[in-house]
Formats: structure tokens, C-alpha cells, sequence
């Protein structure tokens, strides 16, 4: 008999424990539907979903990313406006950092950009890898989102967690455009990552000629040096880009300078075979 009654009871006791369970489940599918109305820019189920299903406004995935930060994702104006107005967290983060405005940046979304720094969204809000909007903008070579993240006052100066600022990122992407629009806003071209690299050695490296070209032009170090004494000039002739030690060489590099391991661009030369880089050192 006792075994019985404790068997009920048990029974009885899991019943509530199911029903929250269920309900919680419920309202995880409802919060990913908000959450997939946004991302799709339906602005009228998003209201919907706010008005008649009880969602929480900022009601996070897995990830912490909100509804908010779908629409800006991909661009939906009239719901990004919509959801502002019902009192989104212009300024939440996900799991990793991420905030509106890095989506907006990193996607290109130059408008939806301006609307969330008139929201009040944090300009110089950074990601856990330490990336904030105009380094996330530099990287994807968005020309229009970083005219508008500088007119608004964003820090070139900044760095990530590698020591890279927004003018390194934009120098080994490649874009001459973004480059010079960072340095002319005041962008420390001798700056150094933790490698101890500038953007113009940087440049080099990544055999991005026509950034190389826009950084002397303003002005770059031609001969600096990183922690291994590596230069532009014996980036190119690693490289074995003759284009790029010739543009070197006519601007001044000096062809003698030894890295840590005693080696110069004419050494790298001598020793790769490269007969057309070393009559170009040699001149």
C-alpha cells in the first residue's frame, strides 16, 4: 500500500514539471519564429508575434542573437524601425560580442548603420576577438559603411587582439580606396601588430601592389622593420614579385638592411635564383 501512494505521488509531483516544460518549449518555437520573421523582414508578423503571442522583444537563440540583430543582418529597414520602437536593446550582444551595429557594418548596410548610431548604438563597441565596426567594414572592403563609421567618429587608432588596426586589416584586403580614406582620418600609418609589422609591410606581404603604392604616397616608412627585421622590400622578394620590388626600389627601399638572421633582400635574392628581382636591387 505504501509503495502505491508513493508512486502516485511521484506521478503528481512530475505532472507540473511537464506542463513547464512543455510551455517552455512553446515558447522557445515562438521566439525562433519571431526571430525568423525578423531575418526575413516581416515587419507585420513581427508585430504580430510582439502583440498576440506575448514574445519577448530581445528574446535570444542559442547564440544571443536577437531579433534586432536579424533585421540588420539583412537589411530590413521597416523592421529594424519597428523593433526600435517596441524597445530592442540597440546595443545587446551575443554570445561572441557581436552587436547590431558589427552586423550592419560587416553586411554592408550603410544606411541601416547611420539609423543605429542615431539610436544610440555604441560606435566603438568591440567583439570578443576585439573587432569593432569599422575593422569589421575594412575587412569586407564596405567603402560606403566606412565613410560613415568615420564621419561619425570612428577610431582609426583602435586595434584588435592581434594588434591590427582598421588601416592593417584594409592594407592586406587590399582595397586602396578604404586605405587611404582611414589614413587620411588620422590613422597612424607606422602603427605595429604584435608581430611588430606596419600596414605597408603588411601590404607587401600580401602582394597588395596598389595599397603599397597609396601608403608611400602618404607617406609610409619605406625601410621599417617587424620583430624579425623583415621589410616591405624583403616581403616583395620572398613574394618573388618583381613588379612590387621594382615599385620598392624606385621609391627608395634600401636593399642592404638585415633581418634577425643577418639576411638582406639581395641575399633572399641570391639564394631563390631570382635574376630578375636582383638586377632591380642592384640598380
Amino acid at each position: 500500500m505504501n509503495r502505491l501512494l508513493l508512486i502516485v505521488s511521484l506521478l503528481l509531483l512530475a505532472l507540473p514539471v511537464a506542463a513547464v516544460a512543455g510551455k517552455a518549449t512553446d515558447a522557445e518555437e515562438t521566439g525562433k519564429a519571431f526571430r525568423l520573421a525578423a531575418g526575413a523582414g516581416d515587419t507585420e508578423a513581427v508585430l504580430e508575434y510582439l502583440e498576440t503571442k506575448q514574445v519577448e522583444v530581445d528574446a535570444a537563440n542559442l547564440f544571443g542573437k536577437t531579433a534586432l540583430m536579424m533585421a540588420v543582418e539583412n537589411g530590413h529597414f521597416a523592421t529594424i524601425v519597428a523593433l526600435l520602437n517596441r524597445g530592442s536593446d540597440v546595443n545587446a550582444r551575443t554570445r561572441d560580442g557581436g552587436t547590431a551595429l558589427t552586423f550592419a557594418a560587416e553586411n554592408g548596410h550603410s544606411g541601416v548603420t547611420a539609423m543605429l548610431l542615431e539610436k544610440g548604438a555604441h560606435l566603438h563597441d568591440r567583439n570578443n576577438a576585439g573587432l569593432d565596426s569599422l575593422m569589421l567594414a575594412a575587412q569586407y572592403d564596405l567603402v560606403e559603411v566606412v565613410d560613415q563609421l568615420l564621419f561619425k567618429g570612428a577610431d582609426v587608432k583602435a586595434s584588435d587582439k592581434n594588434g591590427r588596426t582598421a588601416l592593417m586589416i584594409a592594407a592586406e584586403k587590399g582595397n586602396a580606396a578604404v586605405v587611404r580614406m582611414i589614413a587620411k582620418a588620422g590613422a597612424d600609418l607606422e602603427s605595429r601588430d604584435r608581430e611588430g609589422a606596419t600596414s605597408l609591410i603588411i601590404a607587401a606581404a600580401s602582394e597588395k601592389q596598389d595599397v603599397v603604392e597609396v601608403l608611400l604616397e602618404l607617406g609610409a616608412d619605406i625601410d621599417a622593420q617587424d620583430n624579425d627585421g623583415i621589410t616591405a622590400l624583403m616581403e616583395a622578394v620572398y613574394n618573388k614579385s618583381s613588379s612590387m620590388s621594382g615599385v620598392l626600389m624606385a621609391k627608395g627601399a634600401n636593399s642592404g638592411i638585415k633581418d634577425s638572421a643577418g639576411k638582406s633582400a639581395l641575399d633572399v635574392a641570391h639564394k631563390d635564383g631570382a635574376t630578375e628581382i636582383l638586377k632591380l636591387l642592384k640598380q
